[in-house]
């Protein structure tokens, strides 16, 4: 086990999957011999698939701070967000008691929660570890259209941008798409004429319009990098998931095929 643990963000849209992908991932990792704990730092999730490891919850509660505070749903959830960093230290020292080869963060289900507050960026800082990186799902919700996906496409250099971490890009819930339809949304993320041209076929209306400016942009700005399909419901994906973590990390690739556990059909 690694003294300094590998920890990743995941965060995406609201439905992208995140929390299902977390558990999954977990599940993964100690099937293929590493041991790994689930950080939920959403004060307002109601249902999980199991009891996290370490829970903000046990600090800030969206209901409790609604009834303090008096606040409605959409104004608690900021109070709780920015409540939670100042838990950070007490979330971190249960994280550090765990002694853990990986630490999987599971943020608020409202991508800006995580992504546009400063609270945020102090909870990622108190945190801290050399290890750490970001993992920004795609929800082929979004991710079907040229113009949704240059929207994931926005927000996802936006996260990268903000907490200065590597990321990794996956799209989500695979099982639910055709290899055809997968195929071709990997290759708007490493061909970039692909995508050029994917958005240049739509209407001449400004969202369109909009979306093409927004890709030239992205693309100018930094290259594309590669999409990794990924299922919680099958499993498939979490290895390429793995490698890609290790290379950020720095680490070993010590993961033979053959330790990894089998992806289901």
């Amino acid at each position: 086990m690694s003294e300094d643990p590998g920890t990743i963000y995941f965060t995406g849209t609201a439905g992208a999957g995140k929390t299902t992908l977390v558990y999954a991932f977990q599940k993964w990792l100690k099937t293929a011999g590493h041991d790994a704990i689930v950080v939920n730092m959403d004060p307002g999730a109601e249902q999980l698939p199991a009891d996290p490891d370490v829970d903000i919850r046990e600090w800030v509660r969206l209901a409790d701070v609604m009834d303090e505070y008096d606040l409605g749903p959409n104004g608690a959830q900021v109070a709780a967000a920015d409540l939670a960093a100042l838990k950070i230290f007490e979330v971190k020292q249960a994280i550090e008691e765990m002694r853990t080869d990986y630490v999987l963060i599971d943020t608020p289900g409202q991508i800006e929660l995580f992504a546009f507050r400063e609270s945020s960026r102090a909870i990622v800082d108190a945190i801290g570890g050399d290890r750490s990186l970001i993992t920004f799902l795609f929800d082929p919700a979004l991710a079907r259209k040229p113009a949704g996906f240059v929207t994931l496409l926005m927000l996802g250099a936006t996260v990268e941008f903000r907490f200065r971490l590597p990321t990794i890009n996956v799209l989500s819930k695979a099982d639910v798409m055709s290899p055809e339809e997968q195929a071709r949304i990997v290759a708007w993320s490493d061909q970039p004429d692909a995508l050029e041209a994917a958005v240049s076929e739509g209407p001449a209306t400004p969202d369109w319009q909009l979306s093409a400016e927004v890709f030239r942009a992205l693309e100018a700005l930094a290259p594309l990098t590669a999409l990794h399909p990924i299922s919680a419901a099958d499993g498939s994906g979490m290895e390429s998931l793995y490698r890609g973590a290790q290379r950020v990390f720095g680490g070993d690739d010590d993961l033979e095929v053959s330790q990894a556990p089998p992806e289901e059909e």
